[in-house]
């Protein structure tokens, strides 16, 4: 949003073509985001590593109903995209552990904002 037109979101401070080319929409940094970070699972476990960094079986054990390779798999995305660190103990067995890298940490904010519209107006929204 520019400094001096902040009366405008800027989702809608620039014109989409209509209709919107294919290759266009494929290519939106805005909806990379959402397909990267959208799923069932990546959002809570950054909610939960923005507390402090987690070993891999205290997340398990905080996110009821994830399968070990789901919360791997998920795990591995997010390190993959630069949102998620991943140290190795050297312990018997090894211990693994996680935590959010300054670019996961800046993801809080946005997603605090986005939690907070949902909380305010969730039970507006058609639930057919």
């Amino acid at each position: 949003m520019s400094g001096t037109n902040t009366g405008v979101p800027s989702v809608l401070a620039h014109d989409l073509p209509r209709p919107v080319p294919v290759d266009e929409l494929a290519a939106c940094p805005v909806g990379d985001v959402f397909r990267r970070v959208g799923d069932k699972w990546s959002m809570l476990l950054v909610i939960l590593l923005g507390t402090r960094p987690h070993r891999y079986n205290e997340l398990h054990r905080a996110v009821e109903g994830i399968s070990q390779r789901m919360l791997t798999r998920t795990l591995r995305g997010l390190e993959a995209d630069g949102l998620v660190w991943r140290e190795v103990h050297p312990t018997v067995p090894p211990g693994v552990e996680y935590g959010l890298t300054p670019l996961g940490r800046s993801l809080l904010e946005p997603l605090s904002a986005l939690a907070d519209w949902a909380v305010r107006h969730g039970a507006e929204l058609n639930k057919d």
